[in-house]
């Protein structure tokens, strides 16, 4: 069934509207198929160039920055906290709620409890 409608979509001469339908039959795809497969059917290339595609590729560019810049406040927060800074200091700099960093006080001494 995929295989028949890829042959479909090749047909259709319009490249937006072929890239845009290539990438919604791959989102639809992913809920029954496994990657690989869908990957051997369809042609990634046509779908990289839908807009939807490259708004799904923006979400999660932007989701993988945000969790970049937690992670960054985590580990300065973690140093800070090695340095004897206050736990209110430290929520201000790293934008950080107090209870998140006594959460990771509290993995840290758990991870390293000869410190």
């Amino acid at each position: 069934m995929l295989s028949q409608l890829s042959r479909s979509l090749e047909t259709i001469s319009q490249k937006q509207v072929q890239s845009n339908l290539a990438a919604a039959t791959s989102i639809l795809a992913g809920l029954v198929l496994n990657r690989e497969t869908i990957k051997k059917i369809l042609r990634s290339d046509i779908m990289r160039e839908s807009v939807i595609y490259q708004d799904i590729l923006e979400e999660g560019r932007e989701e993988g920055k945000e969790e970049g810049k937690e992670e960054k406040a985590r580990q300065i927060a973690l140093k800070m906290l090695s340095a004897g800074f206050p736990i209110s200091e430290i929520a201000r700099f790293t934008d950080l709620s107090p209870d998140a960093i006594e959460e990771l006080q509290s993995r840290d001494d758990k991870k390293n409890p000869s410190e």
